[in-house]
């Protein structure tokens, strides 16, 4: 189960966490102590706009989930030094278990995907089209609230993902900052992994120190100066700080797909990292890094705790988790580019989410499919 600007990535740090919870099995489970200290951290407020609120970390584990599970994470970049800073959702994951829970498909959703973002009432927004990012920056906006209100920001953003999916109603969801994803990868001792394509980071300076903006806005390639980190093609092995930023950079060959691909092979390197340090089996070393994860981890189970999940997916795998990979391209309107569309196969593909039938459909569409190990 288990976040750039788009995802771990806020797609991989979320995601991270939760899936090493997973992966774990009996380890996490059977260790009480660990369960307390994992879960005392992490915050559990309605995300839905249901009131359900998932249960205290003290409380006993319920055995009624039961699936299929459809479960929507997202990943946000607090900016604490930015005063008036509203968040917005820089990846955002799907992530569909079936019936028999023994399996997984993460779809992860453009950032940029156009699409139509129903009225919300409790922060007077009318609705309109835009980029599902704004989903969360427009919900967070809660009248008489000085700071921005980023559960009700998740509300928005999981009615926008159930209107463009027909997925009515998300199991859990789950909010992790990049802050989060850096330390799951420190605590690791940092991932190696193999780099596809020359990348150009427009965040960072070579040391890892943020580069100055030009004072113009934007988030562009232009939008920054000074000199840049380099990630040349070939193997390496990244620290916290240099996997995030290789991960969530998209003005890049292959644009927000390219920086998805990237973010596949991330997870990939941080579960073959898990399992080479004994992460998942030592409860010792799993404690460290779900620490690290649950400190920035906010999580809500409809009444059902991360523990619970946990549990009730205890026999999951890293093997038996499928990214899909679901085609578009940018979408220009009037000559300008206004956002990101997915392909119709992704119409089909939400269809098969809302009738239990994703095995079916990759197999009749195996290039979608990448398995995560």
């Amino acid at each position: 189960m288990l976040r750039a600007q788009g995802p771990l990535w806020a797609k991989l740090s979320l995601l991270a966490g939760i899936l090493l919870v997973l992966v774990s099995g009996g380890t996490f489970v059977g260790s009480q102590v660990l369960a307390a200290r994992y879960t005392a951290p992490v915050d559990a407020p309605d995300l839905f706009g249901d009131v359900t609120a998932s249960a205290g970390p003290g409380a006993r584990p319920r055995s009624d989930l039961k699936g299929p599970l459809n479960l929507l994470l997202a990943g946000i970049d607090p900016r604490e030094s930015v005063a008036d800073w509203i968040p917005r959702a820089d990846s955002v994951i799907l992530v569909h278990v079936p019936r028999e829970l023994d399996r997984a498909f993460l779809v992860s959703l453009p950032r940029d995907l156009l699409v139509s973002i129903p009225p919300f009432p409790h922060a007077g927004y009318r609705g309109g089209q835009d980029r599902l990012a704004h989903a969360m920056y427009f919900g967070s906006q809660v009248p008489g609230q000085t700071a921005p209100d980023v559960p009700r920001g998740f509300e928005l953003l999981a009615r926008t993902v159930s209107a463009y999916t027909g997925i009515k109603r998300f199991d859990a969801g789950a909010i992790v900052t990049f802050p989060g994803f850096r330390r799951i990868v420190d605590a690791m001792g940092g991932v190696t992994m193999y780099l596809d394509q020359d990348v150009t980071s427009i965040h960072l300076r070579p040391d890892g120190s943020h580069r100055a903006p030009t004072g113009y806005g934007g988030e562009g390639p232009y939008a920054y100066v000074g000199p840049q980190k380099q990630y040349t093609r070939g193997t390496h092995h990244l620290k916290g700080w240099e996997a995030l930023d290789y991960v969530r950079q998209r003005y890049i060959d292959g644009g927000d797909y390219a920086r998805q691909r990237h973010q596949q092979q991330f997870l990939r390197a941080m579960i073959n990292r898990a399992r080479a340090r004994d992460v998942v089996t030592n409860p010792f070393k799993l404690d460290r890094v779900l620490r690290a994860a649950g400190s920035a981890l906010t999580f809500n189970g409809r009444g059902h705790s991360l523990l619970e999940y946990a549990v009730t997916l205890r026999h999951l795998r890293s093997e038996s988790m499928t990214m899909v990979r679901l085609p578009g391209g940018g979408l220009d309107v009037g000559g300008r580019y206004a956002g990101e569309r997915l392909a119709p196969v992704a119409t089909a593909f939400f269809a098969a989410v809302r009738a239990n039938k994703v095995d079916e459909f990759l197999a009749r569409n195996p290039a979608l499919a990448t398995p995560v190990q």
